[in-house]
């Protein structure tokens, strides 16, 4: 098993209870001691809790956050996801910059990215996909 990113979506899956998920980040944490999510995760769930006026979520979210790691967007990271951007663009095959900076971050760590955004996430050469809202580990 590889250390992987946590996106956003299956982020919000965990935290609403999707039993698959939660059951998956069990198994996970038998074999690695944190979960990982990028800064630009860390800033979608803030944001939107914050634009909800969600306080209570928005502490359970900050007590999973010192329990875990967030992964800075570093400058070879942010490299990587303007390589990403070019080449797609290049190709008439456009995915949204908040995903190209998650995959550029896992990209950089040598993460496998975790999503239920296959769609998009497939398309981006380089980047390991995984999907834990539709099978167990």
């Amino acid at each position: 098993m590889n250390r992987t990113l946590i996106d956003t979506d299956i982020l919000s899956y965990y935290f609403k209870g999707n039993q698959i998920v939660v059951k998956n980040f069990e198994n996970y944490l038998q074999d690695f001691d944190l979960i990982e999510i990028s800064i630009i995760t860390y800033y979608e769930i803030i944001g939107g809790l914050m634009a909800k006026n969600a306080l209570m979520q928005l502490n359970v979210f900050q007590d999973f956050v010192d329990q875990n790691i967030v992964v800075p967007m570093t400058e070879n990271s942010a490299k990587i996801s303007a390589e990403l951007y070019s080449t797609l663009r290049q190709q008439g095959n456009t995915v949204d910059d908040i995903d190209l900076l998650i995959a550029g971050v896992a990209i950089d760590n040598d993460l496998t990215l975790v999503t239920n955004n296959e769609n998009h996430f497939n398309r981006i050469p380089g980047l390991r996909v995984e999907n834990w809202s539709k099978h167990m580990l």
